[in-house]
């Protein structure tokens, strides 16, 4: 994106709401009012979500440049506070702000900058370290100050500065940093994390925090995240409470994805979600995405190759799938894939996993590799339906056409959301649908008006993956409670 486009992003947005309010019920129970503003195409296709694997470690740590970040509210830090726009991220664990240090990144001259010598409670720690973002890093040092959120005050908070904020693309932020809600083993430098601390300094009486996110365009209220406790007037119904999977993020496990009521069959054994807050897409296996895609009509454009693999294997593939052999020869049979891969990455659809990282024993596949993989998957879940192969071969050949975009989002007809499905995620085996008008994202340019579908490809392989990124579109869709006594994440429809 071109420094002039990132100059009108960050001049031309427009805000849709008001400055955050903040208030207390003096109980053990603080909110504070969300911010929303208006998403712009350069800011969307330029967003990403990517997760990496740490070789030493076997863990996935999860990346992304915060770029579509809708919802955001303020904070303080230091005596007297200084103020600071924040997402508050359920996918990440760090406090971090600009340093007044940042002296060699345009970035930092558009956005509030952290003065130590401004602060009476300041501490100084000066640990170097790097917060993970988009494809790599930010650097910056480890503070510590008191921290303002609401009217509650958490005493030496740690932080981290950051003293280079990379990219250009920081400049269409329209918030400063970024306040994870994550988990301890996932904070760089172990820094202890704003909501440990307000459990542990006693300001909180309840282990839990609530998110609500308007959906009104034009409601002056963006949202509101409750710490210590639920407000009963954000949502309808019971939530439906389901166990963390793990302990390195908000996560949990998913059933099958289901179009209209039609299985895609990658997740009927299970997939993991991570539920963050800190994006608005949702992000999944691009054997589901496609076959969403093509259920709402969006558009991709990486389908050429994904079309020759049907038109001169097909029928092969078919015979094959019917008489009986394992899916995973398949494509080695015919000569697609390598005969001792390990693994399926893909050069065309940018994955999530960053090949090195699995070390040079790891066997690297070709594009054809993964369509073949792809068509074998989407020829069996077609199968199980009893369709015919003439049938079976026409709808994965119109799959081949709605494979996702690479670098950024779909386009889908405004004209057309009435007539689109609903997709439905199953949590703790119950149903919990999103209508087209939930999933897409409606954005504004001057007499125009773009829709985009809301799902992009996210591809992690065993044992992390498969993984869906549960953003905004599904948490506006439905209140959230993050339990964090009881390791548990509930959800209701939002009100």
């Amino acid at each position: 994106m071109g420094f002039k486009h990132l100059l009108l992003v960050t001049s031309v947005c427009a805000w849709f709401v008001s400055l955050a309010v903040t208030t207390s019920s003096g109980d053990g129970v603080t909110r504070v009012s969300l911010k929303r503003r208006s998403l712009d195409i350069n800011s969307l296709n330029s967003a990403r979500i990517k997760g990496v694997v740490n070789h030493l470690k076997a863990d996935g740590v999860y990346l992304k440049n915060y770029l579509d970040a809708q919802y955001f509210g303020e904070i303080g830090i230091g005596s007297p506070p200084q103020s600071f726009r924040v997402v508050f991220d359920t996918g990440s664990s760090n406090l971090w702000v600009p340093s007044a240090k940042c002296v060699l990144s345009i970035a930092c001259y558009f956005h509030s900058k952290y003065r130590s010598k401004l602060s009476n409670t300041y501490t100084k720690i000066g640990t170097p370290c790097k917060i993970p973002y988009g494809h790599g890093h930010v650097p910056g040092f480890i503070s510590q100050d008191n921290l303002r959120v609401g009217d509650i005050i958490i005493k030496d908070q740690q932080f981290a500065e950051i003293t280079k904020e990379g990219p250009l693309a920081f400049l269409a932020m329209h918030f400063d940093g970024i306040l994870g809600l994550g988990f301890q083993n996932k904070s760089v430098r172990q820094v202890t994390p704003v909501w440990y601390n307000m459990i542990e300094q006693g300001l909180v009486t309840q282990k839990i925090f609530s998110l609500w996110l308007n959906q009104d365009p034009v409601a002056k209220l963006g949202g509101e995240i409750v710490f210590g406790g639920i407000d009963w007037r954000h949502f309808k119904g019971e939530h439906t409470y389901v166990p963390l999977t793990q302990k390195d993020y908000w996560q949990i496990e998913v059933g099958d994805i289901q179009i209209a009521n039609n299985p895609t069959g990658l997740c009927e054994g299970g997939c993991a979600a991570i539920i963050d807050s800190g994006t608005s897409l949702i992000a999944g296996p691009t054997k589901i995405v496609t076959q969403i895609n093509h259920a709402i009509g969006a558009e991709g454009y990486v389908s050429y190759e994904c079309k020759n693999i049907i038109h001169n294997y097909g029928d092969s593939i078919w015979e094959y799938i019917i008489s009986g052999l394992k899916p995973e020869i398949i494509c080695v049979d015919i000569g697609l894939c390598s005969r001792n891969r390990t693994f399926i990455t893909n050069d065309v659809i940018e994955t999530a996993v960053h090949n090195e990282s699995w070390g040079e024993s790891r066997t690297k596949e070709s594009p054809l590799c993964t369509f073949c993989d792809m068509i074998v998957f989407w020829m069996q879940v077609q199968l199980k339906q009893k369709n015919t192969k003439e049938k079976i071969l026409k709808y994965v050949d119109e799959l081949c056409e709605k494979l996702p975009n690479p670098v950024g989002q779909t386009f889908i007809d405004c004209n057309d959301i009435a007539n689109m499905p609903q997709i439905t995620f199953t949590i703790g085996n119950k149903s919990f649908p999103l209508s087209p008008e939930q999933y897409m994202l409606r954005i504004e340019e001057g007499c125009n008006t773009v829709c985009y579908g809301g799902f992009v490809p996210l591809d992690v392989p065993a044992p992390q993956g498969p993984l869906w990124v549960l953003g905004d579109l599904f948490l506006g869709a439905y209140h959230t409670v993050f339990d964090y006594g009881n390791l548990r994440i509930g959800f209701a429809e939002a009100a």
